[in-house]
């Protein structure tokens, strides 16, 4: 298949909404951030800075990861669950088997990309809403999790993986380099690549897409699983920030996760027209 049957669906970069969305959006924010520096003048400090750009590191890599799956029409609000999973069996392997750091990232981010294509496979192999069979996995995933760690607390992480997570490079925290590390990476995916275009064409419209030859529940399960590991790296990464992992990390996760990449781009109509993207709330609908 040449590339110019995904001409019309091609992506052309950053579709931010407007000027109007963007200048909304940035002065909402400097209001917060003067209101918040009158109320507590430590606001501004560096050291406070440091904490918020760590935490939102966590939280960008989440919404990364969500965005992916509303390019298609999807949604996984199984996404904090899967971090935390992710994020207890590598702390598992790390302290009770003492793994080697590579080898037990590594099963973290397949443990999260597994649960994200298990959600995907359902999705698309039973026709199935993704709210409907994502929010039925969270409960399994949540499960899991409180069966691995028995409800209990697992503690005793090393210093040299812990840096990952608290640890910082030129007055940087170590998480916002991988958070835009991974950013960079999606970005460049979806707007230069092969796989990018046919991901905005099966979001744009699935029935086009199949008739052109796209298979589209390869391109949604990739996009789960994809989702699933980006969750699961944020998961890590802030179980390396608490030195431990517990049941319940990454449930706040969820809402985050949907409003940072809707607040990045435009109306639902006008993006479907201009590059593909469609929102869940249009394809749950139908």
């Amino acid at each position: 298949m040449s590339d110019n049957a995904f001409n019309a669906t091609k992506p052309r970069g950053l579709n931010l909404g407007g000027a109007g969305q963007i200048l909304g959006v940035f002065g909402a924010l400097v209001v917060i951030c003067v209101v918040a520096t009158f109320v507590a003048p430590q606001f501004l400090t560096s050291y406070n800075l440091t904490i918020i750009s760590r935490e939102l590191a966590f939280i960008g890599l989440v919404a990364i990861a969500q965005g992916l799956l509303l390019l298609l029409g999807d949604i996984d609000v199984s996404i904090g669950a899967i971090a935390g999973l992710a994020g207890i069996v590598c702390t598992k392997l790390l302290v009770d088997v003492d793994l080697h750091p590579v080898l037990a990232i590594t099963a973290g981010l397949l443990v999260g990309a597994l649960a994200g294509a298990m959600n995907g496979f359902i999705v698309t192999l039973f026709n199935l809403n993704s709210l409907v069979v994502t929010i039925g996995m969270l409960s399994v995933y949540s499960g899991v999790s409180l069966f691995i760690t028995k409800g209990r607390t697992i503690v005793g992480l090393a210093p040299d993986v812990t840096f990952l997570g608290g640890g910082s490079l030129m007055g940087v925290p170590i998480p916002v380099y991988i958070m835009l590390a991974v950013f960079l990476i999606i970005l460049f995916v979806t707007t230069k690549t092969i796989y990018g275009r046919r991901l905005y064409a099966v979001g744009n419209s699935r029935e086009a897409a199949k008739i052109v030859g796209i298979n589209q529940q390869k391109i949604r399960i990739t996009a789960f699983a994809i989702a699933g590991a980006l969750a699961g790296l944020a998961g890590m990464l802030l179980c390396f920030r608490l030195v431990s992992a517990q049941a319940s990390m990454g449930q706040s996760w969820l809402l985050p996760s949907i409003a940072a990449p809707s607040l990045a781009a435009s109306p639902p109509q006008a993006a479907s027209e201009r590059s593909g993207v469609r929102f869940w709330v249009r394809r749950s609908s139908r």
